[in-house]
């Protein structure tokens, strides 16, 4: 009887342990993404840009499930960059979104500060829909959109 009890209790911490394991690296390690319920909130509104966010910068990627080998790869390290924050879209569930920002082709990045949009990245039509940047042109980019939204 206690060998039973012993060993559900082992189980029980491992469950827990791996638990804890999950939520910390989704909080961490998991991208940021948007849709036509909080893109307002999170990218072109208020509370976005508001005097005590660290973030002077937003890029935002639309993206699509059929095509998402073609992502942008370097996101968390602009995500790292100090005073940007890189999220995605699926365009799936973001068909207003869709509309508003003209997106034909995925993915699409677009670069936000102030609230507005600065620079538009999209992939060129045809099969491949490769993704349109790099990591050092969208670190060029934002250096770009911080000095146009200074003005």
């Amino acid at each position: 009887m206690n060998v039973c009890m012993n060993y559900n209790k082992d189980d029980n911490m491992k469950n827990i342990l791996l638990i804890c394991l999950l939520l910390i690296s989704t909080s961490v390690f998991s991208q940021g993404w948007v849709n036509d319920n909080n893109f307002d909130t999170k990218v072109t509104g208020y509370e976005a840009f508001e005097d005590n966010s660290i973030h002077d910068v937003i890029v935002v990627e639309f993206w699509a499930e059929f095509n998402k080998d073609n992502a942008f790869i370097d996101w968390k390290k602009i995500d790292e960059l100090d005073g940007v924050k890189y999220l995605r879209a699926n365009i799936a569930q973001c068909p207003s979104l869709k509309k508003e920002f003209r997106i034909r082709m995925v993915p699409t990045i677009l670069i936000f500060s102030g609230g507005d949009a600065f620079i538009k990245f999209k992939a060129k039509a045809g099969l491949d829909l490769l993704c349109p940047v790099d990591y050092p042109r969208m670190v060029r980019a934002i250096e770009v959109v911080r000095r146009e939204a200074s003005y």
